[in-house]
Formats: structure tokens, sequence, C-alpha cells
């Protein structure tokens, strides 16, 4: 047994928990916190974590995805062609790193840079998702659209680059999909659009996670306390969700990406930050000028679209989150 309980299995268990609560409070990716988290603790290789990390957000998002079944809130036409699209690519992510080099270290190199580039790509999309509500609002655009028409062939392209993001990186199951549904769907309402975003995610995840264990095998001491501390989080945050001001949260979040993806690309070795040195003060320094800026700059957008800087519509509720605390939203991708 004590093999098995370490000081390793309880970090883990924590970090699970704790990314499993923000996951329930703000409906953001997993995957965009749980694998950074893994990798700055040390506890096994890039792509055995990002291994677990798949299982993992399998587990988990199939209990979400069953409560928001169960509410009808999924569109499950839209769903179904997103799946299509991103199941195979999925499945082929994996192996096209692995045709890259049959090096350990270069394939570990090669992935903390995919998954830097995808945390700033995540961190983005929030902001753009925000600026897309705010036109859409400012223009007087449709509030809400329960059954959209169901447009393939781009829900199909979103799928597959969605797909390859996820098999590689484990990001982008819940936030780069549910900004490109968000400009496909500008109609569709906020819970509709995280219900159909995790419920395509079940098989994007699982079908991710297949195809890593084949070719990475499962490390059970990595996995295990994950999914110990995940699903209890994720419950946790979704039972509290509706009292707690998740516009906040995620903004705080979208800061914690960007430095981990600075930090990342850093500690791979990114040759315009040095590639045998790091930056603490630079990372530090990033998510100084964001907590700085940001605020100013989204001003000035406001002012762009004839709006004061500060003011309605907030961001809460371009995010639409009323609507998500008045229905109940269970656990979230």
């Amino acid at each position: 047994m004590a093999d098995v309980i370490t000081t390793t299995f309880f970090s883990i268990l924590v970090a699970g928990f704790l990314v499993g609560v923000v996951v329930g409070l703000t409906g953001m990716g997993g995957g965009a916190l749980m694998t950074p988290a893994l990798i700055f603790l040390g506890v096994g290789e890039t792509a055995t974590v990002v291994t677990a990390d798949l299982t993992a957000a399998a587990v988990y998002k199939t209990g979400g995805a069953i409560v928001h079944a169960r509410e009808g809130s999924p569109n499950l036409s839209l769903a179904k062609w997103l799946i299509i699209g991103s199941v195979p690519t999925a499945l082929l992510g994996p192996h096209l790193v692995a045709a890259f080099t049959d090096d350990a270290d270069e394939l570990d190199y090669v992935l903390k840079m995919a998954i830097g580039a995808a945390l700033l790509l995540a961190a983005s999309t929030y902001a753009l998702r925000l600026y897309i509500n705010l036109r859409r609002v400012r223009r007087g655009g449709p509030l809400g659209d329960p059954d959209p028409r169901i447009r393939p062939v781009p829900t199909l392209l979103v799928g597959m680059l969605g797909g390859l993001l996820v098999g590689i990186t484990s990001v982008g199951s819940g936030s780069v999909i549910m900004v490109a549904l968000l400009m496909l769907y500008p109609g569709l309402s906020a819970v509709k659009l995280v219900g159909t975003d995790l419920v395509q995610a079940v098989p994007l995840v699982l079908a991710a996670a297949v195809s890593n264990i084949a070719l990475n095998g499962l490390d059970w001491g990595i996995t295990v306390p994950l999914i110990l501390g995940s699903v209890p989080g994720t419950l946790l945050g979704s039972r509290i969700a509706p009292r707690v001001p998740q516009s906040v949260i995620r903004r705080g979040i979208v800061v914690v990406l960007t430095m981990s993806g600075v930090a990342l690309l850093d500690k791979a070795g990114w040759a315009p930050l040095g590639e045998h040195e790091t930056h603490p003060v630079l990372i530090a320094g990033v998510g100084l000028a964001m907590v700085v800026l940001v605020p100013f700059v989204w001003g000035l957008l406001r002012r762009g679209q004839g709006l004061p800087m500060f003011g309605a519509p907030t961001v809460a509720e371009l995010e639409g989150t009323d609507v998500r605390s008045r229905r109940g939203s269970g656990a979230r991708s």
C-alpha cells in the first residue's frame, strides 16, 4: 500500500480535484488546465501525461454528458456531425506525431511546444468568444436558437481540426471547439452550446485516449489518482456553480492559461526565449501585463462598437452565465 499511496499520488489527486472543481464551475476545458499542471508537477513524460489526462477526461466528461442529455440541452444533430469529423482525426493525431520522430527527447519537445501553442490558442478563443457575443448583442443579432439549421461541411471541418488538436495535445475539446460553434451558430443558446460541446467531447476524448494508449501505454499511477480527484471535483464545482461569479473565475483562468502556455514554450526551449534557460520573470510579467492591460484593451474594443469602455453589457451578460445558472448544467467540459 505504501508503494501506491505516495506523495506523487496525493499531488495528482489534489491537482485533479482542483481542476475538476474549475471545470464544473466554468465549463472550460479540463485538458487546458490538467495537462500543464501535471507537466509542471513532473509526474511523467509529456506523452504519458497527455494519455492519462485524456483517459480521465473520458470518465468525467461522460458524467457531464449524461446530465445534459437528461435535461435535453444538447443539439444531438450538431453533435453527430462534429463526432463524425473529430473521432477519425483524434485517432490519427498521435500517430502523426509518432511518425515525426522516434526519439523520446524530440517527442517530448514537440509535445510541449504543441501544448504550449494550444494553451495560448485556448486563451485567445475565450476573448474571441466574448467579442463575437459583443458584436452580436450590439447589432441586435439572435439571442437564442435551440434548433439552428446544421451546416454539415463547416461543422465537419471544425470537428476534424478539433479532433487533431485534442489527439495531439489533449487541449481544445471544451474551449476551441466551443468558440468555433459560436462562430458557426451564433444563435445557439449558452446551455445548448455547453451541452452540445460536452456530448461531442466524450467520443472525441475517448478516441484520442485509445490512440494514445496504443502508442504510449497507460500509467495507472497517474490515471487512477487523476480520476479519483477529478470526478468528485467536477461534481462539486457543478453544484456550487450557480452561486459563484463564473465570469471572474473564467478571466482568471485565461491569465493562467496564457502564463502556462508561455511557460511550456519556455520549458521546451523555444528559440526566441533561449534554448538553455528559463525566464520566470518574463512569465510573471506576462501575467501582470494581462491583468493590467486586458481590461483596457477590452474597453477599446467596446468603444469600437459604439459603447462606453465599461458598463453594460457586462462580461457575465455576454457569456450568458445567467442562463446556465437558472437552468443548471451539471459537470461541463
